[in-house]
């Protein structure tokens, strides 16, 4: 009889890949939590740009190329717009959203 004590290593694997957000996701939610550092001022020119790259260089690094590239694809396809006059924080708030419907 098997020890059902410990769980099975691939039902372990398979709930660590499910439960973990695609990197293009973690680009979305840590160019989220960069924006938000200043959350109350208005989302200007390249701070949105500043905040990805920070992102990607965390996030990505590490990746081989084609991983990285098609993340950023990714990422991209699915940024909000941003509309004028928008905080950081809000953005930030549009940016969790879309890393949710991402997964």
């Amino acid at each position: 009889m098997p020890d059902l004590t410990q769980p099975n290593p691939v039902d372990v694997a398979l709930k660590v890949l499910l439960d973990t957000p695609s990197y293009a996701a973690q680009m979305l939610i840590t160019t989220a939590r960069l924006l938000e550092m200043d959350a109350s001022q208005p989302l200007a020119g390249l701070d949105l740009e500043r905040a990805i790259d920070i992102a990607a260089d965390t996030i990505l690094r590490p990746l081989p190329n084609v991983v990285a590239q098609d993340s950023i694809s990714r990422m991209y396809r699915v940024l909000p717009d941003r509309p004028a006059l928008l905080t950081r924080g809000e953005y930030a708030l549009l940016l969790r959203r879309a890393a949710k419907e991402l997964g």
